[in-house]
């Protein structure tokens, strides 16, 4: 019995040569529309689904392939004699193998890239799959092709099976893409992730007893998807987690003061323990090391400079980094690297995206809300002291609160000459991080700045920032006791900025 395939595909890259492999293999080709005219345009014999059918495209080409003879034809279960006496009395041939790829709803929304037909066909022959091949993209057709060669124009059950999974996955993919361009919410009532692994199947998960592996969503880029690993082992799923919460801080500190200042974040275990801008990157790197080089050793190293001859100098010199990160590499500056730090991944990456919603999962659900980012500027602050920052102290109340909002709840980093130089993250109270923080910085944030991520709820905070040395105090204020931290400020003859805008992070 001769076999017969249905094409019918938008992205028409490859099809003419796919569908002269399959005619060589005794396929009868059946088709429609632009896909018709391109096979016959190939000189491969083509019937079109209207003589099929009996019936022509109609509506705009929103109905061709919505016809019994050709999902009765799709969806024929050959192993049940009902089945096959249906196709017998309604002259209904059998699909061999369905060729369809959908519209491109992801990159042109809109109500006539709706695909139906496409769908309709896709998911019929995947839930046939135990007799009917669904090739779904370009990218399957040499494989499926030399199958077919290799194996007299069959496919396998488990070759069947893999390509009724991603048919599925396509659609479920396609239908989510839909779904979220029909909602107009901030928060719209249903969000289906799409999420496809990519070739990253890490070693272990956070921890060694725990599986991990790196998905995507579907039809959406990021950095990541433009990463280049230079050097080292495959990333760990925390070195994935390090290196995004270290692109982020690195590119957003890089913006302030009028421009993309050369800046150094380095991040351990998803907390900053290093951050500094400066003139050149050398001074940027070593200023961050310094703010805390012991804690530095097996982090990750994030630049948001082409890396040069004078920073990859230092970074031999300085403690092993487990990733650096950096929009690019100066001649030499990897080679030099790579004979020193030879357990270090080296990467290069493009400028990160601003993130949209974020996802927390908890049991049984996510927590959904707008992707961490800061809304309220400088020019919304308001000065709540006698004392008015000076020009230096602005800037380094800017860093500090910027760094802060990147730090996990309760946090308190103290800033000088745009250099955190003590940096408290995650205690249960906000003295204790005050503590910590002034301990790292000892002594060195002198007519700096200290940030807090929430307001002061009681004076005591104020006299920790005091005893760090510090000139300027910037926090979200909105305490009851606000009137007790300001007069204890204005005791202190500290200045002290109110941003109305509060940066936990847990």
């Amino acid at each position: 019995m001769t076999k017969r395939a249905l094409i019918s595909v938008f992205d028409k890259a490859g099809v003419e040569d796919f569908a002269r492999g399959l005619h060589d293999l005794g396929f009868e080709l059946v088709s429609s529309g632009g896909t018709a005219k391109a096979i016959a345009k190939a000189n491969i014999p083509v019937v079109e689904v209207s003589e099929v059918t009996g019936v022509p495209e109609m509506l705009d080409h929103r109905v061709v392939t919505l016809h019994p003879k050709i999902h009765g034809g799709i969806l024929a279960d050959r192993g049940k004699e009902s089945h096959l006496a249906d196709l017998e009395n309604y002259g209904i041939g059998a699909f061999d193998l369905v060729v369809s790829n959908l519209y491109p709803f992801g990159e042109r929304p809109d109500i006539e890239t709706i695909d139906i037909g496409g769908p309709a066909m896709v998911r019929a022959a995947a839930k046939n799959h135990a007799w009917v091949g669904i090739v779904t993209a370009p990218s399957q057709y040499a494989p499926v092709l030399a199958e077919l060669q290799a194996n007299d124009g069959s496919l396998s059950e488990a070759t069947r099976r893999k390509l009724a999974l991603e048919a599925f996955a396509a659609t479920a993919a396609f239908d989510a893409a839909v779904v979220a361009w029909l909602s107009d919410e901030d928060l719209p009532p249903h969000i289906i992730l799409p999420l496809t692994r990519t070739d990253e199947v890490l070693r272990y998960g956070e921890n060694p007893h725990q599986h991990g592996a790196h998905y995507r969503l579907a039809k959406t880029t990021s950095f990541w998807d433009s990463t280049k690993q230079h050097q080292g082992l495959a990333l760990s799923y925390l070195n994935y987690y390090d290196v995004d919460a270290a692109w982020q801080l690195v590119y957003d500190l890089a913006s302030l003061s009028g421009g993309d200042r050369p800046t150094c974040a380095i991040i351990k275990h998803a907390n900053p323990c290093g951050v500094a801008i400066s003139d050149d990157l050398a001074s940027a790197y070593a200023r961050a090391l310094a703010g805390d080089e012991r804690s530095a050793f097996g982090g990750v190293v994030a630049l948001n400079r082409p890396v040069d001859a004078a920073t990859a100098e230092l970074m031999v010199a300085g403690p092993q980094a487990d990733v650096i990160i950096a929009p690019s590499w100066e001649p030499g500056t990897l080679e030099s690297l790579t004979a020193k730090r030879k357990n270090t991944r080296l990467l290069e990456a493009p400028r990160p995206e601003a993130p949209g919603l974020h996802y927390r999962p908890i049991t049984g659900g996510m927590l959904v809300q707008d992707a961490h980012h800061f809304a309220a500027t400088r020019a919304d602050w308001s000065v709540v002291t006698n004392r008015v920052p000076t020009e230096s102290e602005w800037l380094d109340a800017e860093v500090a609160w910027r760094i802060c909002g990147h730090v996990t709840s309760n946090a308190i980093v103290l800033v000088k000459d745009a250099q955190a130089v003590g940096i408290g993250a995650g205690q249960q109270n906000r003295v204790e991080s005050g503590e910590i923080a002034a301990k790292k910085a000892d002594g060195r944030a002198a007519g700096g700045a200290c940030a807090s991520d929430a307001f002061y709820p009681f004076p005591d905070g104020i006299d920790a920032a005091a005893s760090a040395g510090v000139a300027v105090v910037v926090q979200p204020g909105g305490a009851m006791r606000d009137e007790d931290t300001i007069l204890r400020a204005n005791e202190l003859n500290l200045a002290m900025v109110f941003t109305g805008e509060r940066h936990f992070l847990h």
